[in-house]
């Protein structure tokens, strides 16, 4: 599947292009894991709430603290193996590092509310 924001050829360097900035870095990154779904549940990462923090250094190097909905998700692997190549293709990153945690556990409370209406949760 090829995304707009993923291109694995070097980045050239656009001169015209905006300034890479912490923001318009975590925009980009949200971007990138709304494309990322859980093989289980047909929701993409972000929005499933298995995001906890994106945090962005004045290197741009990114670290995402992450969750399973469980911690014996068989597709644990592949989702963060995903959601870092995604994110590490973002102008200006320099690195990706995904820290997976189970605590805070996840649950339903951490869906979107469109999550919960396209699912049906009250």
């Amino acid at each position: 599947m090829k995304l707009p924001f993923f291109n694995k050829e070097k980045k050239e360097e656009n001169k015209t292009a905006m300034p890479v900035t912490k923001d318009s870095i975590r925009e980009q990154a949200i971007n990138c894991l709304r494309n990322v779904y859980d093989p289980e549940i047909p929701v993409n990462i972000y929005d499933l709430g298995l995001i906890y923090d994106i945090a962005i250094d004045d290197d741009f190097n990114v670290r995402i603290t992450m969750t399973l909905t469980a911690p014996d998700c068989p597709e644990a692997g592949y989702m963060v193996s995903q959601a870092k190549d995604f994110v590490q293709h973002v102008d200006g990153v320099k690195d990706v590092d995904i820290e997976l945690t189970f605590d805070p556990p996840w649950d339903y409370s951490r869906l979107t509310d469109a999550v919960k209406l396209e699912l049906g949760i009250e």
